[in-house]
């Protein structure tokens, strides 16, 4: 018996129609490529930054394996942010090379297009599992002190939350992440698991920036998941903890001749709302 039909499909020439050859040019022509800004970001660490329009940005794991929670925003509005849940059924529930990263409403365009995944290779594996999730969400210190009755500072939220404070964020503009390098699933009690990242050194997941993006991301204290972070076999997973690269490449400018940031969502309407009279 065959799987049903997707519930969010589109005609041919809408956003959802990616240009797979545009992308993959860029992809593949490394040439020309200039380095803007490169950095390492330590064990249980934050940082943002700034990725223009038409800029790539690749994210690495130098050392192996370990998950990265990411967090993406409109440069000049941050009410434009990722949208987790709307990505997961306009795309999949875990990301790849050709899919799309959608914004909130009532914008709803595409953030970034991923260009290139060493881990494509990985699938689907035996317990269902799968990399590059948006299924569950970072970690934080609120649901920690429930599971444990201890506080640890060093969660995803609170090094996203550090993390954008210089660009004139709070807590309340993280939002639920891209879980990057990171293997997850739906067990058969329908629950989330997360398992060993599968990640080796060198790996990188990149993607291009459709319009003017604030990124932030965490090197999540959980390190590459390996070593299970509650219940009864839970214990301090840094030895397994390592950093991630990231690097912002302005592509040869011939890539991207014609190339246009997308338009915010079409629907012009009231919601059913009249003016007085």
């Amino acid at each position: 018996m065959g799987s049903p039909e997707a519930a969010y499909r589109s005609g041919e020439g809408s956003p959802l129609a990616v240009d797979t050859a545009f992308y993959d040019r860029l992809a593949e022509t490394t040439e020309g490529r200039e380095l803007v800004e490169g950095f390492v970001l330590p064990i249980r660490s934050g940082r943002a930054w700034e990725v223009p329009a038409g800029h790539l940005c690749r994210i690495s794991t130098p050392e192996g394996a370990q998950v990265g929670d990411l967090n993406i925003w409109n440069r000049h509005d941050p009410r434009e942010r990722l949208w987790a849940s709307r990505t997961r059924q306009l795309q999949s529930a875990h990301v790849s090379r050709h899919d799309r990263l959608w914004s909130t409403l009532p914008f709803l365009r595409p953030l970034v297009t991923v260009t290139g995944d060493s881990l494509e290779w990985y699938g689907e594996d035996e317990d269902g599992g799968r990399v590059h999730d948006l299924l569950g969400t970072r970690c934080d210190p609120y649901v920690n002190r429930m599971l444990t009755g201890e506080d640890f500072d060093r969660h995803c939220h609170s090094n996203l939350t550090r993390a954008v404070l210089p660009y004139g964020l709070t807590e309340f503009d993280v939002h639920d992440v891209l879980n990057v390098f990171q293997c997850t699933g739906l067990n058969g009690a329908d629950q989330y698991f997360m398992k060993a990242s599968p990640a080796r050194p060198g790996d990188f997941f990149e993607f291009f920036a459709e319009q003017d993006l604030l990124c932030a991301l965490s090197t999540c204290p959980g390190g590459d998941l390996s070593v299970p972070l509650w219940g009864p076999d839970a214990r301090d997973p840094i030895d397994v903890c390592r950093p991630l690269g990231v690097e912002v490449l302005r592509p040869d400018p011939a890539l991207t001749a014609g190339w246009r940031p997308p338009e915010t969502a079409r629907y012009a309407g009231m919601h059913g709302l009249t003016g007085p009279g």
